[in-house]
């Protein structure tokens, strides 16, 4: 039985009375969870390589599973070349879960969120780890800056971090919990309201000691009265404690961000 059969089964009257969400509706085919699964398995692929997870569907069927997939922004893809991968966006599973599991469940089902995004590197011999995120959060491009920027934001849902920066590329960029410096690292890039690049080095565990900068990239885009926002965490060199971390860690942290801005309240465990 594939790992998501417990949210979903082929006969659709499992669904609840919001049945338009297309995370729901996306879910609710065997065809798009072992698609899913593949990706679980192995990000970062391509159309020919998911295909082989469905030996008895048309190259065409598959493009229309992805395509469902995409609509509900369960994937995401992004062009390495003439190549396009796809590759698992946690978020949406996360809200799932913060709706439905949540209130019932232990919280180690959050673990749900932990599914990783590698995206392959075009002539690399290994593909090099990354992770890509996104989620639509109903509201301004410029207020989406500003809860990424502002300290009186972060504070509201991002572990309570105080973040300290002047936003100006070369310049510290700092996060702060109860006043001890948790994350360290520079701005690469500044471009309000539509894109910010930044290292990022974990100071605050010994776990951490060995690893290297890595690189978080943040977009926003808006669509309609909402933004996407994109989150592409890489740079690593290879799979370091930084890595296997931030992949749990990252779709608490967008949720929470789309509860604050949607709702005027950030997520309880990252409170």
């Amino acid at each position: 039985m594939d790992h998501l059969s417990s949210l979903a089964s082929n006969d659709e009257r499992w669904l609840p009375e919001d049945a338009s969400d297309p995370v729901f509706k996306a879910l609710a085919d065997t065809s798009r969870r072992l698609l899913l699964d593949a990706l679980f398995a192995h990000d970062g692929q391509t159309l020919g390589e998911l295909t082989a997870a469905l030996p008895t569907m048309t190259r065409f069927g598959v493009m229309k599973h992805l395509r469902v997939l995409e609509g509900a922004n369960l994937i995401t893809t992004r062009r390495s070349g003439r190549e396009k991968l796809h590759y698992l966006n946690a978020v949406p599973i996360r809200l799932v879960h913060d709706r439905w599991i949540g209130k019932y469940s232990e919280p180690w089902v959050g673990a749900l969120a932990g599914l990783k995004a590698v995206l392959e590197d075009e002539g690399a011999l290994m593909p090099p780890p990354r992770h890509v995120f996104q989620v639509y959060i109903r509201t301004t491009p410029d207020k989406l800056w500003q809860a990424i920027t502002d300290p009186e934001f972060t504070q509201q849902f991002f572990h309570r971090s105080h973040v300290d920066s002047s936003w100006v590329p070369g310049e510290r960029v700092a996060y702060y919990i109860d006043g001890v410096l948790a994350v360290d690292g520079k701005v690469l890039e500044a471009d309000p309201p539509r894109r910010l690049v930044q290292t990022w080095v974990f100071v605050r565990d010994a776990r951490y000691k060995a690893d290297p900068p890595s690189r978080v990239t943040w977009e926003i885009e808006p669509v309609g009265d909402a933004c996407k926002l994109t989150l592409l965490h890489d740079d690593f060199g290879y799979e370091t404690v930084t890595f296997k971390s931030v992949g749990q860690g990252w779709p608490a942290v967008l949720s929470s961000l789309k509860s604050l801005l949607e709702t005027g309240r950030g997520l309880e465990i990252l409170a």
